[in-house]
Formats: C-alpha cells, structure tokens, sequence
C-alpha cells in the first residue's frame, strides 16, 4: 500500500480518521478526508500504544495494526487458516486461552497453530464439539468460566521458566543473529554489527546462526519464521532506529509483554548506553524465544559490544533469577 501522511487528503485518509476516532483517538479538528496536524497527532498516539514506530505516518504496519485493533471478540468466528488471522479478538482469545492453563503461546494476536492446540483442548475439556473454531459457544464459554481475577497466563510462567533455562552462561547456546536490510543504507552497517557479533559469540563459546546473507534482505516475518523452524534459544536483532527511538527493543504490546526479553533488554541496553524500549515489530511479536533489536548507529562495534553486555547479563543478571 502507499503511505499516508501529513498533506494527503481522500476516501482512505476519512477510512483511517473513522478507524482512529473508534479506537479513542481523535482527528479533530482536521476536516474528513484531510491529512493535517492532529491527524498526524492520532497517528503517532495509536503508534505508541501499539509498540510502532512514532512516525505519524500510515504504512502498511501501522494499516495492518489499525484493521486488527478494530476486531472484538465475537465480531467473527476465529480458526486457524493461511494466511493466519491476526486481531485484537485474536489476542483476547489466547489471553482467555493462557489464563486458564491452555498454552496457546505468546499473545501477538495471531491465530497460529499453538493457539488453535490450545483452543481445541479447551474445547475437549468443556465437552465441546473440538472444531477449533472460536464461535458463539466458545465466547458464551469463556464468558460463564473466566474468574474475576485475572491470573498469570501460561505464556508468563513460560517466561519465566525461559529465564532459569537460560540463566547462567551463553557457552552452547544457539543465537540468532539477525541484521536488517530495509534499505541499503542500513543493510551493509547492520550486517557489519552482525559478523562482529558472531564472532563475539563464538569466542563465548556460542553458536551464532545468521539470519540472512549479505546480499538477500528476507522480510521479518520470513526470518521470525526462520527463527522459530530452528528452535534457537535467543534472538539478537541490528537495525537503525530510523524514525523511532535509539534502544534496546523488546516484546511488548497492549495485550502483553516478554519478561525474559525485558530483562535481557535492560541488561544489554544499560551496557550500551541505550534504553530498554518496549515494541511490537514482526521480529519481536512473532518469534517464540526470547527477542531483542539493538537499534542504533550501527557498526562492528556495536556487534562485539552487544555480545559483550550478553555475557555480563547471562552471567550476572540472569544467574541471579530466582
């Protein structure tokens, strides 16, 4: 799709005015259909509270997220297709799902394999016809069971379980590391970043997987795919910040957030100069292990220094987990 910013004005710019003014943000008071500065305002606002980057402009990222926030549970029967089905009923599905005990995964609002396991053994469970088919009875189910209070879903104590498994030392571990290529401006720095990373972990006694090739530049999705075929134990990832902030990104969106990426997060962030940042970009919601982007000005150095701050935090932090 094309881009939407400031100074566009039309039938799709009404669109995604009427979709932020549902969702609480407001467009007022440009006119309908004109693109202008509070506009550009709701943008950035729904942008933040979704884990994007700030820009205030309407790319296929921020689109796609505008269509998933605009779904509520109920408002259509959810099942497990390709391509998957991603929304915020999606998302509300598998917290449900995850806060009585079926592990339905990480809940990134997609409708994957492990979130239609997780459905259909609710659905054996309640003595209901195992579709895994979120319909009507499914909703009027969730509805009767679900405790007023909220307890932790599978997808945290799996975080947690991820912290003692990993806790320690990196020797042996499988990495994935992973530079971007969105443009070439960023393409050659980040994969510098990441041969020096490799390196880096291969001295500490790691096994560095790498993402891409120097002269391909896979989407995120393909190479979160790619992650998770693997079965890797970590995924470090280089970019440039572009129009976001300079950080240290981790997991985390409206529905939830990764524990296990928070702290390594922190660790590597405060060893870099950085801040630990909360995002929900594709490497990040779609990987299953724990994730972090390292996005700054990228050269070799940032790559070695990462894996450096990696060690300390394995060593240090991770080991002191209770």
């Amino acid at each position: 799709m094309r881009l939407y910013r400031i100074g566009d004005s039309g039938e799709p710019v009404r669109d995604i005015q009427d979709r932020l003014f549902a969702l609480g943000h407001s467009c007022r008071p440009d006119l309908a259909g004109q693109f202008k500065d509070a506009t550009t305002s709701a943008v950035t606002e729904f942008q933040r509270a979704r884990g994007l980057s700030a820009d205030g402009i309407v790319g296929p990222q921020t689109w796609n997220a505008l269509v998933a926030a605009g779904y509520r549970l109920g408002d259509r029967a959810l099942y497990y297709r390709i391509p998957m089905m991603r929304g915020d009923d999606v998302a509300e599905v598998q917290r449900r799902l995850n806060s009585l005990g079926f592990d339905s995964g990480k809940v990134d609002g997609i409708f994957g394999p492990e979130t239609m396991e997780a459905l259909m053994d609710f659905q054996r469970n309640r003595n209901m016809e195992e579709d895994g088919i979120v319909g009507p009875g499914v909703v009027t189910e969730f509805v009767l069971i679900e405790r007023a209070t909220r307890k932790p879903g599978r997808e945290a104590v799996r975080e947690r379980q991820w912290l003692l498994t990993l806790a320690g030392t990196l020797t042996g571990r499988r990495v994935f590391v992973d530079p971007f290529a969105r443009d070439d401006r960023e393409s050659g720095p980040a994969w510098d970043a990441a041969m020096s990373a490799a390196q880096a972990l291969r001295e500490a006694a790691a096994n560095p997987i790498v993402s891409r090739s120097v002269d391909t530049a896979p989407s995120d999705r393909t190479r979160a795919s790619r992650a998770n075929r693997l079965g890797v134990d970590l995924v470090v990832s280089f970019a440039h910040p572009l129009t976001d902030a300079a950080g240290v990104y981790y997991f985390a969106s409206e529905h939830s957030s990764s524990e296990a990426g928070r702290t390594i997060a922190d660790g590597v962030a405060s060893k870099l100069g950085l801040e630990p940042l909360g995002r929900s970009i594709p490497i990040l919601r779609e990987t299953r292990m724990p994730a972090i982007v390292v996005a700054t000005s990228l050269s070799g150095d940032v790559g070695s220094n990462a894996v450096e701050a990696l060690v300390e935090v394995f060593d240090e932090e991770l080991a002191a987990q209770p």
